[in-house]
């Protein structure tokens, strides 16, 4: 796992990383307790990867395409989008509930609303009862999907919050290959079993939240916001010290994190959307913010995530079979290289991420773009062949940036007082881009078929140039260094320098107290 940053103010180097525990995580046992509970809230992202996933296998069975009159176009498009349309009505009510009722309540409320929809959508007799339960997932899906990707990275051990962090969208591909090889194993089915065993199982993540979530503990951050700092301290101190309150670290962080809370309640005594809006360093949080969610979805990607048959069909792979074959493969090669990503994000960086990911779309895409080109006007086989290769190259690169680093990103650049609210901006604008993926994608692709790729490439050119010109590196930093990054290195060097003199007079005092006691 990475250490600590280092931080200069006035030319001198602050650090918080000989502080840090560096045996093994799993050498720990209270770690391995904290790593066990922020499983429970990394599973969240697995519900929304198997949706997107078991869409596209139940395309491909027979059984499914009959019991709903073989949807296509507009119809096929709101199948697809019903759920992310359910999240965007959750949007007004999650980060209030996030902010005042905590972080573990919002998880429980979504988890509660999941599990009522699968049953809904296992038991569903039309394609009416199937869209209202997907819309009833999704609305769920967004209060849980507010809470546990900021409840994990405000316990995280500081040294492992942008790995373990960056593994929660990692999830969503666990999730997605889990769907596609569930799909591929009921196509023998010949009842609608085939597709309500899949439908049944993407309520599984919820139900393991609601029996466990009482155990996970509650964000210390949060706790602190609302005066309750005893009890953010002992969470600090059992998880992160062995119980130790006077550990340098626990009160290093404590420290920080009660100075970030108060300079923001100093700086903007009443937090509102329009807060988000209010500074300069504000102003460039949203916009990487709202590029980086509108990239995670239209890069191309969801053609492949959600339409993937549609996109075989059209280069000749009509068979069943095959098609869910090539499903399952992908989405564990696509898994394999999105941990990759996740566990060598503090050692590669964000940033240098991004520019690979972004660069290596581009060129696969173009390449992509002709393959189906010579298919769809010369019916080059070799071409269709070509085409699935580069399939799975362009999953080389998405996974390394777009997949596991988008929430973690987006978590880590705003201040705790923003926080809930930014987040929500962020699933906002994913649920706006994923609607018209979901809705748009299938009309175009049938409509004007190998051309639709090319305004991908033109649009992949765009975030390459973006994300050279504004993207900024947040590698090896604590939460809240990171988020005062984007309001000028003052603020950074107060925060570090408060926590670590408070750090420094409790190390005097232990090497006093060892003086006295050798004498």
């Amino acid at each position: 796992m990475a250490g600590g940053p280092a931080l200069s103010s006035g030319g001198e180097v602050r650090s918080y990383e000989h502080l840090l525990d560096h045996r093994p995580w799993y050498k720990n046992k209270r770690l391995i307790l904290l790593n066990f509970w922020i499983v429970i809230l990394l599973v969240t992202s697995s519900t929304n990867g198997y949706d997107g996933s078991m869409m596209n296998g139940l395309q491909s069975l027979p059984q499914w395409q009959d019991a709903f009159n073989h949807p296509t176009g507009g119809s096929l498009g709101l199948l697809g989008a019903i759920q992310n349309i359910g999240s965007l009505c959750a949007l007004p009510f999650a980060p209030y509930m996030a902010d005042g009722l905590g972080r573990k309540s919002v998880i429980l409320w979504g988890a509660c609303l999941m599990i009522i929809g699968t049953i809904l959508q296992t038991a569903s007799q039309n394609v009416h009862m199937f869209i209202g339960a997907r819309w009833l997932i999704g609305f769920g899906l967004n209060f849980a999907a507010t809470g546990a990707p900021m409840l994990i990275s405000e316990l995280a051990y500081p040294s492992q919050r942008g790995q373990i962090t960056s593994l929660y969208n990692s999830l969503w591909i666990f999730g997605s290959f889990i769907a596609a090889w569930t799909t591929f194993g009921t196509f023998h089915i010949p009842t609608s079993w085939s597709w309500r065993i899949p439908s049944a199982i993407q309520g599984f993540p919820s139900v393991i939240q609601l029996f466990l979530i009482w155990f996970v503990p509650e964000s210390p951050r949060w706790l602190m916001s609302k005066g309750r700092e005893e009890e953010a301290l002992k969470i600090l101190a059992y998880y992160h010290a062995k119980g130790n309150a006077k550990d340098p670290l626990v009160e290093y962080e404590f420290q920080e994190i009660r100075t970030t809370i108060q300079l923001d309640r100093e700086a903007e005594n009443s937090v509102g959307w329009m807060t988000l809006f209010k500074t300069p360093g504000n102003l460039r949080r949203v916009r990487i913010i709202v590029a980086i969610a509108f990239f995670s979805q239209w890069s191309g990607n969801g053609l492949a995530s959600y339409y993937l048959n549609k996109v075989l069909d059209a280069i000749g792979i009509t068979n069943p079979t095959v098609q869910l074959l090539i499903n399952g493969v992908l989405q564990i090669y696509n898994f394999i290289i999105c941990v990759f990503a996740s566990l060598w994000c503090d050692k590669i960086g964000r940033r240098k991420l991004f520019i690979i990911s972004t660069a290596g779309m581009l060129v696969t895409w173009i390449l992509e773009t002709v393959c189906f080109a010579l298919y769809s006007e010369r019916g080059n086989v070799a071409a269709a062949h070509t085409f699935i290769a580069m399939i799975f190259l362009f999953s080389t690169f998405y996974p390394l940036a777009y997949s596991p680093l988008i929430v973690t990103y987006t978590v880590e650049i705003l201040p705790y007082n923003l926080r809930s609210r930014g987040f929500t901006l962020f699933n906002f604008t994913i649920c706006l881009s994923l609607i018209f993926n979901q809705y748009v994608n299938p009309i175009a692709l049938q409509n004007i078929g190998w051309k639709y790729y090319t305004v991908y490439i033109a649009w992949l050119t765009f975030e390459l140039i973006f994300i050279c010109l504004y993207l900024v590196e947040t590698k090896n930093r604590t939460l809240e260094e990171t988020a005062a990054l984007f309001d000028g290195d003052e603020k950074v060097a107060f925060i570090s320098n408060q926590a670590t003199d408070k750090v420094d007079t409790t190390e005097k005092r232990i090497e006093s107290t060892d003086d006295k006691g050798s004498l």
